[in-house]
């Protein structure tokens, strides 16, 4: 194939050009009296998107000084405007509704609809809050060490968890040296009843 055949040329990214490129003609300024050329773009401003108008360099800074893109607006427009900037000024339609209120129109539904028996959904955990909750589940059996540590806090093997609590902020006060007049004599049994607490909280049983 002949390299400079015009069938050639055609299939190039960038085909030969047949002259020179013309500069590009630098605007005048757009102030008005000023006949230095308008190097620098400044948009035009609202309703005008993508359109500038070319300034010198002194024009542009102060046109940029006074430049306010809300101009003629009112306070509730200019709030409008930022609330719908957060979507991107896209459309939005409000959520769990089914083509109503201007809400964007649900899907056809597929398949047969379920009938409903009139039976109320359980709700084990009362998360609505109607009716009563279920009972909590049984608690497991105690090993060896709750065991003990039921026992530190002088408590049987079945004590539920509000009778641990209770029993241990008595403990905590009636063996606190502060509650002593400052005697550290009973710092030991202090740390055994904090140590069974502990263990206890972590196993679950409070």
């Amino acid at each position: 194939m002949k390299l400079d055949s015009k069938y050639f040329d055609k299939i190039r990214v960038r085909p030969a050009r047949s002259g020179a490129a013309e500069p590009e003609r630098t605007p005048v300024c757009a102030w008005d009296g000023c006949q230095e050329p308008g190097s620098h773009k400044a948009p035009r401003g609202r309703d005008h998107e993508g359109q500038y108008l070319h300034f010198c360099v002194d024009h542009v800074r102060l046109y940029n000084k006074s430049y306010n893109y809300f101009s003629g607006l009112g306070d509730d427009d200019i709030q409008k405007y930022l609330k719908d900037s957060l979507t991107g000024h896209r459309p939005t339609w409000t959520m769990g509704s089914n083509n109503s209120g201007g809400a964007m129109p649900s899907q056809k539904p597929s398949g047969r609809p379920r009938r409903w028996n009139g039976a109320r959904p359980r709700d084990s955990f009362n998360l609505f809050g109607e009716g009563e909750a279920a009972p909590p589940p049984p608690r497991r059996k105690a090993r060896t060490l709750e065991v003990k540590a039921l026992t530190t806090l002088g408590l049987a093997e079945n004590a539920g968890g509000e009778a641990i609590r209770v029993r241990y902020k008595a403990l905590v006060k009636q063996y606190h040296p502060d509650a002593n007049g400052g005697d550290r004599g009973s710092e030991d049994r202090l740390a055994e009843v904090i140590q069974a607490y502990k263990l206890l909280k972590a196993s679950g049983f409070c």
